[in-house]
This record gives structure tokens, C-alpha cells and sequence, in this order.
């Protein structure tokens, strides 16, 4: 798959190639022309020997794998993140999944960038590598960066309207959101794998949040395509590279059975109730009245959660709106 270079007007592209992440992009992808990246980049920690660590049938795992050495790993890290950054659209976001061994020199590449963090996420799954003299490491880290300039996505009830609670009362928003994420890793038994595969709830997760319909989506490391099938399955457009001939045999014709829009049946529709002046300004009279409303239930006896909810109903304002208001209010008004 060898088409022109890839332009910001490009749409319903799929596009894949069997080449080195660093100078393909640079053959094939302009600057400022992807919305989003997602990439889980060698570990380089000697990754043709992970099945000393996992329980898993390394006869099930295909054959190719590319470690980068600890050597080089500096280097690299800086070249491939320099690709990314030039790629990325003003407002463009990228996430990059890593273990803690080289997470160093990922994290210096990006400070020599002009990329910004957004959130420091922990993923945390079961099945850790077992250890017998220190604790089970269980975690991965990702990090989230955004390209100045322009207006980043993040759909904020794109999987729990704002007001969606669970069973114990929280808010299913809120704890989606939290920079922890308890994802488990993906069981494929009797399948022919990858290395190391993202599963896919952390993919959809950070597609829903981070890129809508439409948008390119780019993986410098497709390894088991996982994101490329995500992508592909919630409608987005995807470009990427895959530096072993042999993987990317065994995954290419795999990708090209995922029809677009395949997984969007699958995801959660959230429950969205805008309130009916949400956005809108406040008046001082406004601010005046929650006020004097906010003390007359206190002084009833009510709890500041049933106060809060009975003065969004009332002034059909959101939560936070009415919080900021009250503190104002009181500051300035009062």
C-alpha cells in the first residue's frame, strides 16, 4: 500500500507499510496532518524474551518481533517522537503506552518537543510478571501529549453523560476519567498473537475520548494492528507502519476483513441531558437568587448534595456552573 504522501484533506484512507516508522513517515506523511496518535513502541528490554516472564504458548506467538537495543534506545526514542510531533495537526494529541525500563528517555524526547502533557495515565491490568523478592509489576505507563496551536478533541461524554450515576451512587463520568485505568489485558487463547497487544477497551477508550468520526488516526508501531482494527471498526481513518515482514504479512490480510464502523454498534450510549442554560452567562440578579436560594435550603437542614441537585434543577445549570457561581457570588457580590 503505496499511495501519494498523506495531506490534511486526505479522507477514508486506510494506508500501511512495511517500513521503518521514522523515515516512512517521513517519505509518506505531511506535516500537520494527523489528528491523532496512539503507539506502543518497543520496550527494549529484550522483548525476543518475554516468554521467560508471561505464561503464554510462545508457539502461538508470530515470529519477527524487532527489539530496539538499550543502546540505541535514546536515540531512537528522540527520532521517532520528533516524526510524531511534525505530523500531528495543531490541537493533534498523542498517546504513547510504555513500560517504566525506558520510560526515561521517552519522556526526555518529549521535553525536547514542543509538545505539552496533558495527563500521565497508569494503566493497570492483571497478571503482572511474577517476582519472588520484589513487588509483581502490574502496570503500564501512558502519556498523553497534545500539539499547541489548535483545538484539541477530548468528547467528554463520549462513553457517561455527566449525570450518569452507578449503582453506589458515583458518577460513571467521573470514574471513566480518573488517571487510572483498571483495563485487563486481552485473553486470546488458541489465537495467533502478537508480542504485546493493546486490548481493545483501552483502544476504544481513547479513540471515543480523543478522535471522532472521519479523523486520521496514526500507529508508528502496528505490531499486532490492534489499534489499526479499533481504529478501523469505530470509522476512523488510520495510517501506520510495521517495521518485520513477517508480522506484517500475518496481520494484513487479517485487517482488511474489518469493515468500517463495525464496533460503533458495540459501544455505550451515553445518557446526555444539557441543561437548558448551560453556557450561558450569569446575571448579577441571577447570582443574587442562587445565593439567597443556596441559604435558604441550608438553613432547612439539607445536605450540600441535595442542595446542589435541587439548585440545577431549578436554575437548569450544571453542577460545576453553580459551584463557580456561589464562590463568586459570594466574593464579589456579597
Amino acid at each position: 500500500m503505496r499511495p501519494k504522501k498523506l495531506t490534511p484533506d486526505a479522507h477514508h484512507n486506510i494506508h500501511f507499510f512495511n517500513e521503518d516508522c521514522i523515515t516512512g513517515a517521513r517519505k509518506h506523511i505531511a506535516d500537520n496532518s494527523v489528528d491523532l496518535i496512539i503507539t506502543d513502541p518497543p520496550y527494549g528490554i529484550n522483548g525476543n524474551n518475554l516468554h521467560l516472564h508471561y505464561n503464554r504458548n510462545e508457539s502461538l506467538v508470530v515470529d519477527g518481533y524487532v527489539e530496539v537495543p538499550q543502546s540505541k534506545y535514546e536515540q531512537f526514542s528522540f527520532d521517532w517522537i520528533k516524526e510524531a510531533e511534525r505530523i500531528l495537526k495543531p490541537g493533534g494529541a498523542i498517546y504513547i503506552i510504555s513500560g517504566y525500563t525506558n520510560l526515561y528517555f521517552i519522556l526526555h524526547a518529549l521535553r525536547q518537543t514542543k509538545l505539552k502533557e496533558v495527563n500521565h495515565i497508569i494503566w493497570k491490568f492483571s497478571f503482572g510478571v511474577f517476582t519472588r523478592k520484589k513487588f509483581v509489576s502490574s502496570h503500564y505507563h501512558i502519556l498523553y501529549y497534545e500539539k499547541p496551536g489548535g483545538s484539541r478533541t477530548f468528547n467528554v461524554e463520549s462513553r457517561f453523560g455527566l449525570k450518569e450515576e452507578s449503582d453506589k451512587g458515583r458518577s460513571k463520568n467521573y470514574c471513566d476519567r480518573e488517571d487510572v485505568w483498571g483495563i485487563p489485558r486481552q485473553y486470546k487463547p488458541r489465537k495467533i498473537k502478537n508480542k504485546n497487544e493493546l486490548p481493545d477497551d483501552l483502544l476504544k477508550k481513547i479513540l471515543q475520548y480523543s478522535s471522532n468520526e472521519g479523523d486520521l488516526v496514526c500507529d508508528f508501531f502496528l505490531g499486532g494492528f490492534s489499534t489499526a482494527r479499533v481504529a478501523i471498526g469505530l470509522n476512523r481513518n488510520i495510517v501506520g507502519f510495521e517495521i518485520s515482514p513477517s508480522i506484517f504479512k500475518q496481520k494484513i490480510g487479517e485487517i482488511e476483513m474489518i469493515m468500517p464502523g463495525e464496533l460503533l454498534s458495540s459501544l455505550n450510549v451515553p445518557t446526555i441531558n444539557n441543561p437548558k442554560n448551560q453556557g450561558k452567562s450569569w446575571s448579577r440578579e441571577e447570582c443574587v437568587k442562587l445565593i439567597e436560594r443556596y441559604d435558604e435550603l441550608k438553613s432547612e437542614g439539607k445536605l450540600k448534595k441535595d442542595i446542589m441537585k435541587t439548585l440545577q434543577e431549578e436554575f437548569k445549570r450544571g453542577y460545576w456552573s453553580i459551584d463557580k457561581a456561589l464562590k463568586k457570588g459570594k466574593n464579589e457580590i456579597l
